[in-house]
């Protein structure tokens, strides 16, 4: 059975750098849930058409929206041949628990959560050294405890599942990359 990997972290700790080193050595489809979004919005579908509202209006996508769009990005087939890798979802533990219940109906589950642990300071060095310009030190800060908020529980609730793989992100890439195979090689 394919394996279906989720990939938790805060803001800077090399997620998406560590996906593209997945990718190119196992078949996991890399779902993002911003690149999701960006899908139904720019194709209009009726989901994109709800979740523009929300966003429009400045609010946040409700759960149910997000979880539908997740829902139907994870059956299509390359994700049922190969398995997922999901970057940006699940976001709170509501989330987690629907991508449970969705997985059980299908007999399927979560593999392997890979959690990017790196230190304060070096996530906001990180961050102020992408050159965003939205990216100062009170926006950075904000941001980190915001996510944190919503980390937290997520690493715990898999970690309660069995799941839970903390990895050092705060290494040369080589050497977190390396961690990461480890712990996929042995899934």
């Amino acid at each position: 059975m394919a394996k279906n990997l989720i990939l938790l972290g805060l803001p800077g700790a090399g997620k998406g750098t560590q996906a593209d080193f997945i990718v190119k050595d196992y078949p996991n489809v890399h779902i993002s849930t911003g690149d999701i979004f960006r899908a139904n919005l720019s194709n209009d579908t009726e989901l994109g058409k709800k979740a523009r509202e929300y966003m429009d209006a400045g609010n946040l996508v409700p759960d149910e929206i997000t979880n539908a769009m997740v829902a139907d990005r994870l059956s299509q087939a390359d994700v049922e041949e190969n398995g997922f890798m999901l970057d940006g979802y699940p976001r709170n533990e509501a989330q987690a628990e629907f991508l449970d219940n969705y997985l059980d109906k299908k007999s399927n589950s979560v593999s392997a959560t890979l959690y990017f642990e790196v230190t304060d300071s070096l996530l906001r060095e990180r961050l102020l050294g992408r050159g965003r310009a939205d990216d100062t030190p009170e926006v950075i800060d904000n941001r980190l405890e915001v996510n944190k908020a919503a980390n937290l529980p997520l690493v715990d609730y898999y970690k309660k599942a069995g799941v839970l793989h903390t990895i050092d992100g705060g290494r040369e890439l080589a050497e977190v990359y390396r961690d990461v195979k480890g712990v996929l090689d042995n899934l």
